[in-house]
């Protein structure tokens, strides 16, 4: 009942343009009370028209009213919310992120804690006994807390999906059995539930024996990887050795064949030039035997002629 209340005051003391508590409440000419913070940005974009509009009636007012604090509504916001953390602190618990709200608590929604099959509600732990002794008689169908109830309706009987069809593949409810899946293989939802979790938990077994098998593939080939990247730089350095090495004996060698060439060279011209000399005296000489004997041909000393001859020739 209170945290109905609650709720209620909430409602009509909540601003109009923040939809929170108001806070510095302020009530305008045209009785509206709004947050002073909410309704003078609102009315701040309204400037330069020199027009102030009222968020919800739409009245105007020129120039803009003076904004003062509404005391009367100030003290009930003040005692709200002592109201309202009082209220709070005594609840077990809160609804977090992802948590299943408790259909039965009004005002404040509480965690929930267990979901009927039956009911097709869930409820907190307040709720859940309050449940309790009202099916004390009969105990209802219970399970942890999901916000997946209307998954688990049939939508064509309203009943509870508590039966597999093999033969479908699919969940079904007691009147689909007598129904459209008359004569299939079925067994109960719960039953295929752990038969079908047994093979779950055998191919994750398998899968994670593939995962380790594959994943000693790739060690394996990772280290074969680094293995050829280790051969290749151990190669490349030994060609680089190798041909720097090379080039080095080339170039010694080059250097002793220009070397040996110039000395060939050298010898070939100087044997050369001494062959020239030689023949350059032979011709000198002849020469000079040429002009003796083109001056003995002209002497008419036929002795001289002969003792002259016979020493030249």
């Amino acid at each position: 009942m209170a945290e109905a209340s609650i709720s209620w005051a909430e409602d009509q003391f909540s601003c109009p343009v923040c939809l929170d508590l108001l806070k510095e409440p302020v009530t305008i000419p045209c009785g509206h009370s709004y947050c002073k913070g909410c309704i003078s940005g609102s009315w701040d974009e309204d400037h330069w028209k020199g027009i102030y509009r009222c968020p919800q009636c739409r009245q105007t007012f020129s120039p803009r009213p003076v904004l003062g604090k509404n005391v009367v509504i100030a003290e009930m916001m003040e005692k709200l919310k002592k109201t309202r953390l009082q209220a709070a602190g005594h609840a077990v618990h809160h609804t977090g992120s992802g948590d299943v709200q408790c259909n039965a608590c009004t005002g404040i929604k509480q965690k929930a804690v267990k979901s009927c099959l039956e009911c097709r509600s869930s409820y907190c732990q307040n709720h859940l006994e309050q449940h309790e002794n009202l099916f004390r008689g009969r105990r209802h169908n219970l399970m942890d807390a999901t916000g997946r109830l209307q998954e688990m309706i049939c939508p064509q009987h309203d009943k509870m999906l508590d039966i597999y069809c093999r033969t479908d593949q699919q969940c079904i409810c007691m009147l689909c059995l007598v129904d459209e899946h008359k004569n299939h293989d079925t067994v109960s939802a719960e039953s295929e539930w752990k038969e079908k979790q047994s093979n779950l938990e055998e191919n994750q077994r398998k899968i994670q024996k593939v995962i380790q098998k594959k994943e000693k593939d790739l060690q394996e080939l990772r280290e074969a990887v680094a293995s050829h990247k280790r051969s290749a730089q151990t190669a490349m350095e030994d060609s680089e050795r190798i041909f720097t090495e090379l080039i080095r004996s080339i170039e010694k060698c080059r250097s002793e064949v220009k070397q040996l060439i110039r000395d060939q060279e050298r010898a070939a011209v100087s044997r050369a030039e001494e062959h020239l000399e030689r023949l350059k005296q032979e011709i000198d000489d002849l020469k000079r035997k040429g002009a003796e004997l083109e001056q003995l041909s002209e002497t008419q000393d036929h002795i001289h002629f002969l003792k002259v001859f016979t020493f030249i020739h």
